[in-house]
């Protein structure tokens, strides 16, 4: 018996009810919601980070694969522990990695730098004031009897021969030592930049293994600090200089298992870092290390290469500094133009992330790594209100704790200083 067009529209109607319901904008079935693994994160930071990925992502009815949520993390001392770019640094002065003559260093570690003295924390070990002037010849003429004698530059000795010379034990401290001088007498848009400087000459597969090199050669080093001393007999125009810098960066489980469930749940996930771009796209994306990031999707500092792709000692034309106010500039720039809204999500730890914290409307949530900042910065007023808010289902920012013996986050807001077993908010 035939059916009536009636009949037929009953039975696709009903069909409709029971197997698709009220279907999601992107079209696709409902998806399973994410659970994070319990770890080290505070339970309440946990449980926020779930629900918020639940809502947002893939299982929430208003979810739009053609337009979907994106969420921005810091990377030094945020989604590792520590600072890929110092590691890197450390890595190659221990190894002598660079890709520059005498002249294009010397030419490197002056870009930008004022003529001044440093702040008085940086006085020889006479009590004398040092500056670019008196330090970067002493540097360039460590570097030069290094160059014409590591095999690994222009010389023939191999590396343990050299670290016997004096001019090694110089030329690591001093280095070292300026950026360290550096970073604490200028603007952050002096020395930001200064550091990646001295990849010059280096192209980028050259600094992407350099950085799988240091990363791996990191893992086997003891959390703590390492202090060089540049020896008394060459005590150059500088004099005897000494510096203490922090070793034994860490990769952290519980960043590397949120990256993972905010692409679950169809969120896509960017970087934006001070740090060098090359650097930052290969420890993100490199599986060995866990992240799973594209390489495509990191926002960071850049600078100028010639025809041949060397890295030129030169911060790239027309962009910004990925630092600050200049880390807001860069997702408007490429973000929000793109997908025409802001990050829903951004993850930072220092002032240099602050202003991403707040400067987008739909950011709807901040993960904060408790670093023990300063009183007084917008950073300690919204670690303020996480404390505030803690437990209250609609935070907008997290505090994480973290303890800096071990590299990992504990379960709680509060941070452990190296060397200590006291815990804290917002000391300084």
């Amino acid at each position: 018996m035939k059916r009536s067009v009636f009949g037929i529209l009953l039975v696709a109607v009903a069909a409709w009810v029971a197997g698709c319901g009220s279907p999601s904008q992107s079209g696709e079935k409902s998806a399973e919601k994410v659970v994070l693994a319990e770890r080290g994160w505070d339970a309440f930071n946990r449980g926020r980070l779930e629900a918020f990925l639940n809502e947002l992502g893939r299982a929430g009815a208003g979810y739009d694969a053609n337009h979907p949520p994106y969420v921005v993390f810091d990377w030094d001392n945020t989604t590792i522990f520590l600072d890929i770019e110092e590691a890197a640094l450390a890595y190659q002065l221990e190894n002598l990695a660079f890709g520059a003559t005498p002249e294009e260093l010397d030419t490197a570690i002056r870009a930008g730098i004022p003529a001044g003295d440093f702040v008085k924390d940086y006085n020889n070990a006479a009590g004398e004031p040092v500056n670019i002037g008196k330090i970067a010849p002493d540097i360039i003429e460590s570097y030069t009897w290094l160059y014409q004698n590591f095999d690994g530059l222009k010389g023939k000795l191999p590396l343990d021969e050299v670290k016997k010379d004096p001019h090694y034990a110089d030329f690591i401290a001093k280095l070292r030592f300026l950026y360290d001088a550096i970073s604490d007498t200028f603007e952050h848009s002096v020395s930001y930049p200064w550091v990646t400087y001295l990849f010059t000459g280096m192209t980028e597969a050259q600094v992407r293994k350099l950085t799988v090199a240091t990363v791996n050669w990191q893992k086997t080093q003891p959390i703590g600090k390492v202090t060089w001393t540049s020896p008394a007999t060459l005590p150059g125009k500088a004099g005897v200089v000494s510096v203490k810098w922090k070793n034994g960066l860490r990769l952290v489980a519980e960043m590397q298992d949120l990256y993972r469930a905010f692409r679950e749940a169809g969120f896509d996930v960017w970087v934006c870092s001070a740090s060098f771009i090359d650097v930052v796209r290969e420890i993100s994306s490199n599986p060995e290390f866990g992240y799973g990031n594209p390489a495509d999707r990191v926002l960071a500092m850049e600078l100028e290469r010639d025809a041949a792709g060397r890295i030129q000692p030169e911060f790239r034309h027309g962009y910004d500094q990925t630092q600050g106010k200049g880390k807001t500039r860069s997702i408007e720039r490429f973000l929000v133009s793109k997908y025409g809204y802001g990050p829903c999500f951004i993850g930072g730890d220092s002032e240099g992330d602050q202003n991403m914290m707040q400067d987008f409307p739909d950011t709807k949530l901040v993960l904060i790594v408790n670093r023990l900042r300063k009183p007084g910065t917008d950073l300690a007023k919204f670690c303020a209100l996480a404390v505030e808010s803690h437990g209250k289902a609609d935070a907008k920012f997290l505090l994480q704790g973290r303890d800096d013996n071990t590299g990992c986050f504990v379960k709680s807001q509060l941070h452990t200083k190296l060397g200590s077993t006291e815990g804290g908010l917002l000391s300084k």
